[in-house]
């Protein structure tokens, strides 16, 4: 008589521990993912966001937001829909929204906001420009609020002010590094953590700052070709890109990659 093997092949991370860097529902909801795929991940948030420093201009922009004063509003992250719940601003139904990616949409839609624009592919502030104008059907000019972070690149507003749009650029949050603790610091420069997940350019910035050189047996995973292109301006190095800007599309670029770096 045989005896048939039962045991079952390997998770594709098994054996990887992987840092994630931000916190709260989205950390647990990835942390969870990579679990299911075998790995141990290192939840270490190194951004975080703090209010503007110019709440008045930010006050301001919001009330003429609910006067009907714009015709469009362009959304660029999800912490900017946190900050339009926290101020509890009204968007009349005579402005259209436009959110630069499914996450930032699924947000608004979250929060209430209804969402009239969304990039079908390249989901950056690139990629709403480039579908802006058949969106729009040419009109120009329109008055658009852009609300963004402290420290984006303002790709979107001069973008939009060059095809002939009135802009109002407003600075809905600060985004500040967050010290990871000393033993992950120490894990990383020892080779100990086999993946490093890059969520944006601001993430970027501090894993250079806190964790470069990363060592290079340690795989860096940015979320998208934007955040890839931040994070290489920034002389930290990218080994694979998802196709996607969500976290299930990272997370496979990381198994993916895995699966290369396992001998058959």
């Amino acid at each position: 008589m045989t005896t048939a093997s039962t045991s079952a092949s390997p998770k594709p991370l098994a054996g990887w521990r992987v840092l994630v860097p931000r916190g709260g529902p989205w950390g647990d909801s990835v942390a969870a993912d990579l679990r299911s795929k075998g790995a141990s991940p290192i939840v270490a948030p190194m951004i975080n966001f703090a209010p503007t420093a110019d709440a008045p201009a930010l006050e301001g922009a919001l009330e003429r937001l609910a006067a009907g004063e714009f015709d469009w509003m362009t959304v660029t992250s999800a912490t900017t829909v946190d900050v339009l719940s926290a101020q509890r601003a009204v968007v009349p139904p005579s402005t259209r929204v436009a959110a630069v990616g499914e996450t930032t949409a699924a947000a608004l839609a979250a929060a209430g906001y209804k969402v009239d624009l969304v990039p079908s592919e390249d989901n950056s502030a690139r990629g709403l420009l480039a579908e802006w104008e058949a969106a729009t059907q040419g009109v120009v000019p329109l008055r658009v609020l852009t609300l963004r972070s402290e420290i984006a690149k303002p790709l979107l507003t001069e973008g939009l002010r060059r095809i002939g749009h009135e802009v109002e650029s407003v600075v809905a949050y600060r985004t500040i590094g967050v010290p990871v603790p000393e033993n992950v610091v120490s894990d990383v420069r020892d080779g100990l953590v086999q993946a490093i997940l890059v969520t944006s350019g601001s993430v970027a910035q501090q894993v250079q700052q806190q964790l470069g050189p990363v060592p290079e047996s340690t795989l860096v995973a940015a979320i998208g070709p934007q955040t890839a292109r931040d994070a290489r301006d920034l002389g930290l190095r990218v080994d694979v890109i998802a196709e996607e800007r969500t976290a299930p599309s990272l997370i496979d670029a990381v198994v993916a990659a895995a699966a290369s770096r396992t001998p058959s």
